[in-house]
């Protein structure tokens, strides 16, 4: 199955394609009339070996993740060069060839699957002795990514450390629309700061029953904007529709200084300055500068 959280029932009704293993001719008819209303719409079926119809699946999962991977390792690139991902984005992209699909800059990927089949993949090939090096090197830049934005964080807040500061978190699931809080970024960058000596308080709109359940230590904000009530800045982990377009003169309200670390770029940078922000994202210029 191909089913992405969030989007189920709409991949279950219009999948891209159907891919079944079967090792018999009667396996095959069985699968072909059990498919045939899809097939109708338009939607290819293949028929495979069963190993072959495995390594489907794993090897569309490793492909995205590599995606994830690659273009994070750009946007880590472009601030090093002084680039903007968003630029570079916008005319890579613009190649019919390369698509702008899972090419987008943040966190890295977490969740169940990406995780779980890239290192399967890597794990495979040990198992014959041959090395994946690319899809090992593509959880390790994954993995990475988490440390690259925290430093950020850590860099801004200088010398006189993070002991003491209140950091608001916006975004506990590992994406938008799904509950799903296994290997989330944002729970890493929690677990970061409250390991430097910071309070982090947590706001998700639908993960919060999770988030209780596996990490109760983390404390939970009932509101995005109460979540931000004495934080010396806020922490952006989820790109969750309601942050997009929040109200930035309460945002400026309730956080102790104006400082936002958006890590899925939600905002132009342009506008945060406007909005009197000291900005800091992936990839892109940092904006504004506030005492903190």
């Amino acid at each position: 199955e191909f089913l992405k959280e969030g989007d189920a029932i709409s991949d279950f009704m219009k999948p891209d394609r159907i891919v079944c293993g079967v090792e018999s001719e009667e396996a095959a008819n069985t699968m072909r009339d059990l498919y045939e209303p899809f097939v109708r719409n338009g939607n290819p079926i293949y028929l495979m070996d069963v190993r072959s119809a495995e390594m489907v699946k794993y090897a569309s999962n490793a492909m995205l993740a590599c995606k994830i991977s690659f273009i994070n390792e750009i946007a880590n690139l472009c601030e090093y060069m002084g680039a903007d991902v968003a630029s570079v984005r916008e005319g890579m992209c613009a190649d019919k060839r390369i698509g702008n699909q899972f090419l987008y800059p943040g966190l890295g990927y977490g969740g169940s699957c990406f995780p779980k089949d890239t290192q399967a993949v890597v794990g495979m090939g040990r198992g014959k002795d041959f090395d994946c090096k690319l899809n090992a090197a593509v959880h390790e830049v994954n993995q990475d990514q988490r440390g690259h934005f925290w430093k950020k964080v850590e860099n801004r807040f200088g010398s006189a450390g993070l002991k003491g500061r209140k950091l608001a978190f916006w975004g506990v699931a590992f994406k938008p629309r799904t509950d799903d809080i296994r290997e989330a970024p944002g729970i890493v960058l929690m677990k970061f700061a409250m390991a430097a000596g910071a309070t982090v308080v947590a706001y998700d709109p639908v993960a919060m029953p999770n988030l209780a359940h596996e990490e109760p230590q983390i404390p939970q904000s009932k509101d995005m904007y109460s979540a931000l009530d004495g934080a010396d800045a806020l922490v952006i982990c989820t790109e969750w529709n309601e942050f997009r377009s929040p109200d930035f003169a309460e945002i400026k309200r309730r956080l102790k200084h104006a400082l936002v670390f958006d890590g899925r770029n939600l905002f132009r940078p342009a506008q945060m300055a406007h909005e009197g922000f000291e900005y800091h994202s992936v990839g892109r210029p940092t904006t504004g500068a506030v005492k903190a």
